[in-house]
């Protein structure tokens, strides 16, 4: 509980104080990381930080409505005009940058470029398949493309969003996986599933060259079983889990800030449209229908 004090008030007076947070300010303009690790665990020590236990399934409660405790959305409260998060999850950014289009980094950003960058490790020159382009796959794309592919493949059942999708960085598109081969004889370096169905991660791993990884981002149902024929991994391929693009959030949400500021990294685009709060259910179905790549929430 804040007792009489709103949370920006209370983040000042612990600025500066004997918790030595000392590497924000207040009036900062900042991204938060949805990550509220501890920092101290044997995973935090190793640079690890996705890995840490206290950051899996243990949401905090730091609130109370009516007397009673309640929940805090993605460790930070992202429907909320004030909030209370670790430092830990608190990375300065320029104020030059949107704040809207910052509140992206710490989510999708982070989750599709640093699957990129970060878990696959893409390569100058290597083959990418992106299955499904919402707000993970978009990011996956423009992953890509900064890490150097040479050949960028996006796969989406709409194909309205083959604008976008190429905007982002898609060499080409695609409205299903069959037409895959035909762009890549044999096989890709690297497959995203983004869209959490396992019927798509076993063609992920079907389109997979030798040596190839399939990277597994989309979330499906509590579960969920896939299958794939153990005999064509045996040609050094891999299914690779990601939780959160395996990021390191004080380096990588810094790093993803200067990109945006360099114009290679685009954040700008991903907003396309913003909503008062109280629209929360148009912009849900929205983003249901595909209607856009981010809706963001103002106050």
């Amino acid at each position: 509980m804040l007792s009489q004090k709103t949370a920006y008030e209370w983040l000042r007076s612990l600025v500066g104080s004997k918790m030595r947070i000392r590497h924000i300010s207040a009036g900062d303009h900042v991204s938060l990381s949805t990550l509220a690790n501890c920092g101290t665990c044997a995973d935090c020590d190793r640079g690890r930080p996705t890995m840490c236990r206290k950051a899996i399934g243990r949401p905090g409660q730091p609130f109370a409505r009516g007397g009673r405790p309640v929940f805090q959305f993605a460790s930070n409260s992202a429907f909320a005009e004030r909030t209370v998060v670790k430092a830990v999850q608190v990375v300065r950014i320029s104020e030059d940058i949107p704040l809207s289009s910052a509140a992206l980094i710490g989510c999708g950003v982070l989750t599709g470029v640093g699957a990129v960058l970060n878990r696959a490790k893409v390569d100058r020159g290597d083959s990418v398949v992106v299955i499904g382009t919402g707000g993970i796959g978009l990011n996956v794309l423009q992953g890509a493309r900064i890490a150097g592919a040479l050949r960028v493949v996006a796969v989406d059942a709409n194909p309205a969003k083959e604008a976008v999708a190429r905007q982002f960085g898609a060499t080409d598109f695609l409205t299903s996986t069959e037409g895959v081969r035909e762009l890549l004889p044999t096989g890709a370096d690297h497959v995203f599933e983004c869209v959490g169905r396992v019927e798509l991660v076993r063609q992920a791993v079907d389109l997979l060259d030798r040596h190839g990884q399939a990277v597994l981002l989309g979330m499906p149902a509590a579960g969920a079983e896939a299958s794939f024929v153990v005999a064509s991994m045996f040609l050094d391929k891999s299914i690779l889990g990601c939780r959160y693009g395996s990021s390191r959030p004080q380096r990588d949400i810094a790093l993803y800030a200067e990109l945006y500021r360099e114009g290679r990294l685009l954040l700008d685009e991903l907003v396309t449209q913003t909503y008062p709060v109280e629209e929360f259910e148009r912009a849900g179905a929205d983003a249901e229908a595909g209607k856009v790549a981010r809706g963001v929430l103002t106050f």
